[in-house]
C-alpha cells in the first residue's frame, strides 16, 4: 500500500530526469497493483515492471540531458527490494494456509495474464519514445532544416580560440591639466616667433639674444616665456593679483630650446632685485648638464648684478661654500642669486654650509624631471622644501615676513601675502603618471606639451604625441635606422659605418662602462679613427676636457655610456650609434636626441642581434618613431677590414690582460 505514495514523493523531490524516473517507477507499481489483488508472482511482475520502467527512463534521461540518472537507478533498486519483501510475505502465507495453497496458485495463474498483458503494454508505451527517437536519428534531419554539426553537448565547456591578440590597455582617468595640455608645435623649424613679437622680454635680454645669433624663438620658448613673465608682472616678491602662480610642466623634444625657456624669464624677474639672496635654484641629474646650464645663465647675467653659483662636487665643499656665502661681523652674506646644483651636493650644502638659506627661494627649476623623480629616494626635494619654508613659530624681528607652506587655500591663509615658490619642470620624456607627479607637490599645475590636443585617454607613464600616434616626440630632422648583425661583427660594423660615412663627430653609446672601454681599446688598436672614451672611469675635469675636444672636432668618435645621453648639447653631432641597443624607449629618446638639435638634421643607427630585433622594433613602433629603416651591411663590404680587425682583436686581448695584471698588483 505504501509503494505508489513513496514513488510520488520521490518524483516531487527529484528534479529533471530523476523526477521522471521516479514517476515511471511509481506508475509501474500503481498499474500492477490495480490490476491484481496481489499474489507473489503478480508482485514479482510488478517489481520487474518498476525496475524496467526505471531503467528505460534512466536511459532516456541520459540521452536527453546528459545528466546521470541516479534517481532512476534508485527507483530500480527500490523495486527489487519491494519484490523481495513481498516474496517473503507470500511464502509465510502459503505455509499458514496449507491445502489452500493449490487454490491460491490456480487463482494466481488465472489472474496472471491480465497484469502481464498490461505490463507489456506499459513497457511498450515506455519504450515507444525511445524507438521513435532512434528511428528519427536513422532517418536523418527533416527536409529544409539545418543539420546539426556533431560536437559536444550544450552543457560541455568548449575550449579554443587561442589566436594571438593584443590585449587592450586599461586607460586611466587623468587630471584635467594632464588630459588637456597647452599644445605647442613640435617642429622647431616651423612656427618660430621673432624676438620682437614678444615685447614682454626686457630690451637688454633681446640684445643679448641677438648677440648670440638668435633672431626668433622656438615654439616651446614662445609659449613658456610669456606664461612665466605673466606670473612675475608685479615683481617676483608677489605674484599677479597676490595669488600664488601655477606650477609649470614642459614636455618637448630634445633640442627644442627648453633651457632658454626658463633662463630668460628667471633672469628678467630677478634683474631689479635689491638684496642678494638665493632666488632661483636649478636642480639637474648630472654634473655635465649642470655645467652646461650654468654657462647659459652666465651668458645672460653678464653685465648685470646677478650672480650664478655652480655646486656639483667638482670642487671641494669649502671652495663651493666660498661662492655661496661670506662670513661678516654681522653674520653671513649671500653671494649667489641663482644656484645650479646636482641633488646630492645640494643636500650637502643645506646640511653643512652655515648661512646658506633657501627661505627667499622664488623659482625651483627641475630639469630632466623624469630622471629627477626617479631619484626621489635621495629625499632631496623634502630637504629643499623644509629649507624654503621654515617651521612655524619663528621668533625675531623678521618673523612677520617669514612665509609658511600652506596646506589649503582659504580666505585666512591668503590674507597675509607672502613670496610664492613656483616649480618649473622640463623634460623630453615627462611622465604622465599622477602618482609620480604627486611627489613633487605641484600647485594647480599647467602642462605645455608638443603635438595636438588629446582626443581621449592616454597612458599615464608617457607623453603621447597625437600626430604620430606614439608616446614621445622626436626631432623632425632625425632619421632612424637599424642594422641586423651578429655579436662577433658588431665592432666591425661600427668601423665600417664611421669610415664609409666619414662624419666629423660621431657619438656611440654602450650599456656599460666595460663595453665602452673595450670598444675604445679596439677602435684605437684598429687605427684610422680619432677616438675617445667618456665614462665614469675619468674624473669631472677629464670629462670636461674630452667634451670640449669633441665639440672642437679634435675627436671624431666619442664612445660613451648614458652619462652624455641626458641634455648634453654638443654642437655638430651628425651621427648617433647605439652599439648596445637601449632597453627602454626613454633611453633611446635621450640618446638619439644628441643629434638633429635646434632644427638641424641627423642620423641614428642601432645595432641589433637577432634575439633583440622583434622587441626593439615593437618598442619603437609603440613610441611613434617615424620612418624606421633597415640598413643591411653585406659581408663583401666588411671583408677588406677583416685582417686589420683580427690584428686589433689580438692587441685588445693583450691590453685587457695587462690591465688585469695591473689591478691585481
Amino acid at each position: 500500500g505504501g509503494w505508489p505514495g513513496a514513488g510520488a514523493a520521490g518524483a516531487a523531490a527529484a528534479p529533471g530526469p530523476r523526477a521522471a524516473a521516479a514517476e515511471a517507477a511509481a506508475a509501474a507499481g500503481a498499474t500492477a497493483t490495480g490490476a491484481c489483488g496481489g499474489g507473489p508472482a503478480d508482485r514479482t511482475g510488478r517489481g520487474e515492471a518498476a525496475a524496467a520502467a526505471a531503467q528505460n527512463t534512466e536511459t532516456r534521461g541520459r540521452r536527453d540531458s546528459g545528466e546521470p540518472a541516479n534517481a532512476a537507478r534508485q527507483a530500480a533498486e527500490n523495486g527489487q527490494r519491494e519484490r523481495g519483501r513481498r516474496w517473503g510475505r507470500a511464502g509465510q502465507g502459503r505455509a499458514g494456509r496449507g491445502s489452500g495453497g493449490a487454490a491460491w496458485d490456480s487463482q494466481l495463474r488465472g489472474a496472471d495474464a491480465s497484469p502481464r498483458l498490461r505490463f507489456s503494454r506499459l513497457e511498450s508505451k515506455e519504450r515507444e519514445p525511445e524507438d521513435e527517437s532512434v528511428g528519427a536519428e536513422d532517418a536523418g534531419p527533416p527536409e529544409g532544416s539545418p543539420e546539426e554539426a556533431p560536437g559536444p553537448s550544450a552543457h560541455a565547456l568548449v575550449l579554443g580560440g587561442f589566436g594571438r591578440s593584443r590585449t587592450p590597455k586599461v586607460q586611466p582617468f587623468l587630471p584635467v591639466w594632464l588630459a588637456q595640455p597647452s599644445c605647442v608645435g613640435k617642429n622647431v623649424t616651423e612656427g618660430q616667433v621673432p624676438i620682437e613679437d614678444i615685447p614682454e622680454v626686457h630690451p637688454d635680454l633681446q640684445k643679448k639674444l641677438h648677440a648670440q645669433g638668435i633672431s626668433s624663438y622656438f615654439p616651446v620658448q614662445a609659449a613658456v616665456i610669456p606664461a612665466l613673465l605673466e606670473s612675475t608682472a608685479c615683481g617676483f616678491l608677489v605674484s599677479r593679483g597676490g595669488y600664488r602662480p601655477s606650477d609649470l610642466c614642459v614636455s618637448a623634444p630634445t633640442g627644442s630650446g627648453k633651457t632658454l625657456a626658463f633662463v630668460i624669464p628667471v633672469v628678467q624677474a630677478l634683474l631689479h632685485r635689491a638684496v642678494c639672496q638665493v632666488r632661483a635654484l636649478v636642480v639637474l641629474p648630472t654634473k655635465e648638464l649642470a655645467q652646461q646650464v650654468s654657462k647659459v645663465f652666465n651668458v645672460y647675467t653678464d653685465a648685470t648684478p646677478l650672480r650664478v653659483a655652480l655646486v656639483t662636487g667638482q670642487k671641494s665643499l669649502a671652495k663651493e661654500q666660498e661662492s655661496l656665502v661670506q662670513k661678516t661681523p654681522h653674520g653671513f652674506r649671500c653671494l649667489a642669486d641663482i644656484v645650479v646644483a646636482t641633488p646630492g651636493r645640494l643636500v650637502d650644502h643645506v646640511d653643512q654650509t652655515p648661512g646658506f638659506s633657501l627661505q627667499h627661494l622664488r623659482f625651483l627649476i627641475i630639469d630632466e624631471a623624469d630622471r629627477m623623480i626617479d631619484s626621489m629616494h635621495q629625499s632631496w626635494l623634502p630637504r629643499v622644501m623644509a629649507a624654503a619654508f621654515p617651521g612655524e613659530g619663528t621668533k625675531g624681528p623678521l618673523a612677520l615676513l617669514q612665509r609658511t607652506q600652506l596646506q589649503a587655500v582659504t580666505a585666512a591663509s591668503i590674507s597675509c601675502p607672502q613670496m610664492p615658490l613656483q616649480k618649473l619642470l622640463f623634460s623630453a620624456t615627462l611622465t604622465q603618471n599622477p602618482e609620480k607627479l604627486q611627489q613633487l607637490g605641484l600647485y594647480q599645475p599647467r602642462l605645455f606639451s608638443t603635438g595636438s590636443a588629446p582626443g581621449g585617454p592616454r597612458d599615464p607613464d608617457v607623453d603621447e604625441d597625437r600626430d604620430s600616434g606614439g608616446k614621445y616626440t622626436f626631432p623632425a630632422g632625425l632619421t632612424h635606422h637599424y642594422i641586423p648583425c651578429s655579436l662577433r661583427l658588431k665592432p666591425l660594423v661600427i668601423l665600417h659605418l664611421i669610415l664609409e660615412m666619414n662624419f666629423s663627430r660621431v657619438l656611440c653609446f654602450t650599456n656599460s662602462r666595460e663595453n665602452s672601454h673595450r670598444l675604445f681599446l679596439l677602435v684605437q688598436a684598429f687605427g684610422g679613427v680619432t677616438v675617445a672614451e667618456f665614462s665614469s672611469r675619468y674624473g669631472p675635469g677629464q670629462r670636461k676636457t674630452i667634451l670640449k675636444q669633441f665639440e672642437q672636432g679634435k675627436i671624431q668618435l666619442l664612445i660613451s655610456t648614458d652619462a652624455t645621453a641626458r641634455g648634453i648639447d654638443v654642437q655638430g653631432v651628425q651621427l648617433v650609434l647605439n652599439y648596445d641597443a637601449p632597453q627602454y624607449l626613454r633611453t633611446y629618446v635621450h640618446r638619439v636626441g644628441r643629434t638633429a638639435r635646434a632644427g638641424k638634421s641627423g642620423q641614428a643607427f642601432t645595432l641589433l642581434l637577432k634575439v633583440q630585433e622583434r622587441r626593439f622594433l615593437r618598442m619603437l613602433e609603440e613610441g611613434g618613431v617615424p620612418g624606421l629603416e633597415r640598413h643591411d651591411t653585406p659581408s663583401e663590404l666588411l671583408q677588406p677590414l677583416v685582417p686589420r680587425y683580427e690584428a686589433a682583436l689580438s692587441q685588445l686581448e693583450r691590453a685587457v690582460k695587462e690591465e688585469r695584471r695591473q689591478k691585481e698588483a
